[in-house]
């Protein structure tokens, strides 16, 4: 992708000993029918992750930590270099599948929203998914209606497809799962809707490598709370 042609869309994919999966995940993004630059952020991994990723060389960006630093701040590093229009975060696991990028993305390209979020939630609770966690998404539910008055089905998905100018302006303080919450917060406060399209999920569990647990909750309610005023700097 030449400078002076930037990608619609710049895919964030952050990755923690991830070897299993980075793979395929990264083969399926390449597959996408889609102007796309895909930044890999290898966090720290201590496995064979990072030599898997540079057989993708010439086909992706690499930033590489030495030490975890956590999912937001991998975001972060990774917003610092995007170019989209448009920016989505894929996991470096499979439980979400990468050909539904597309639909996230159209609304926005086609100028009808500038957040949209992949939704695991809009046909009811997914039945692989663990009980703490079903009762933890429920609960994140009810608090942005309580705290924004908005209506969504689900707040934690790792499908947030965002314009990048929005990301931009919403100064993110993140470093680890409360990316989430905190987008979540300011876009809602920036006076952006959420178009919520349906999606499949295919949920691991923590022997399979899943990082986030349900007492991660706790930080992300307290983001949620943090964030419920929040205007940006200039304004």
């Amino acid at each position: 992708m030449s400078d002076t042609h930037p990608p619609d869309v710049s895919i964030i994919v952050p990755a923690l000993d991830e070897e299993a999966t980075i793979g395929e995940v990264i083969e399926r993004l390449l597959a996408l029918e889609l102007a796309l630059e895909i930044i890999v952020v290898n966090d720290g991994s201590k496995d064979r992750t990072g030599d898997i990723l540079s057989g993708f060389s010439e086909k992706i960006q690499v930033i590489t930590n030495q030490r975890p630093g956590g999912k937001g701040m991998a975001i972060r590093s990774a917003l610092g270099v995007a170019r989209g229009e448009v920016v989505v975060i894929q996991d470096a696991d499979l439980e979400y599948a990468p050909a539904q990028i597309p639909s996230l993305v159209e609304p926005i390209l086609a100028g009808k929203s500038n957040v949209v979020y992949g939704s695991r939630f809009m046909h009811g609770l997914h039945p692989g998914m663990a009980l703490p966690n079903k009762v933890v998404n429920l609960m994140l539910r009810y608090a942005v209606r309580l705290l924004f008055g908005t209506k969504i089905t689900d707040e934690a998905t790792c499908y947030k497809a965002i314009r990048r100018e929005l990301l931009l302006e919403m100064d993110l303080q993140c470093h680890r799962f409360e990316f989430c919450p905190e987008v979540t917060a300011k876009a809602l406060r920036l006076g952006n809707s959420i178009i919520e399209v349906p999606i499949s999920y295919n949920p691991r569990n923590q022997k399979a490598g899943k990082k986030i647990r349900w007492t991660d909750a706790p930080e992300a309610f307290a983001t949620l709370w943090k964030y419920r005023r929040w205007r940006p700097p200039s304004r």
